[in-house]
């Protein structure tokens, strides 16, 4: 996807004016160029950290194709993972800070500050969470916890009243 982006010539967008990220959230008040020339790459080169993202996406599927070949999950997931995440952040990074580009109109293109609730939506949302994601992530490890583990036709056998 990314050589896509980079070869293709998929019009990336660079927003011009400067933005107020303590003023009034207005998704038209702003000033939005579209550039051909590798457009969604240019948070790339401005900082170079961001490479990581790409890299450990890559990574991380080579330690997947490796890992499973030699019969190790742990080590299987932990790659999946990385892949995952690496991705994730590889179009975070390229978008930046662009959330929903608009390809019929640049400049109603929502950006991180223009996609803003209110204080106390986001108010509601954080108490929301700090109650919900502890326990979440509660109930995966538990599962997790659970499920791990190879089950063979032997282990099958000497746990049949209990596997069902």
């Amino acid at each position: 996807a990314g050589a896509w982006l980079y070869f293709g010539g998929i019009e990336g967008y660079t927003l011009v004016t400067p933005f107020d990220t303590n003023g009034v959230a207005n998704p038209l008040a702003k000033e939005v160029l579209t550039n051909a020339n590798h457009g969604w790459m240019n948070n790339y080169s401005t900082y170079p950290i961001t490479m990581i993202a790409p890299i450990a996406g890559i990574l991380g599927g080579l330690i997947v194709v490796l890992a499973a070949g030699k019969n190790k999950a742990g080590f299987s997931f932990l790659g999946s993972s990385l892949a995952v995440v690496g991705a994730i952040l590889t179009a975070g990074f390229a978008l930046f800070p662009f959330l929903m580009p608009s390809s019929i109109q640049p400049v109603a293109s929502l950006t991180m500050w223009d996609a803003v609730s209110s204080k106390t939506t986001l108010t509601v949302m954080t108490v929301a969470a700090c109650i919900f994601v502890p326990l979440i992530l509660c109930y995966t490890t538990w599962c997790y916890y659970k499920m791990w583990g190879v089950i063979t036709n032997t282990h099958i056998k000497e746990n049949s009243h209990s596997l069902y």
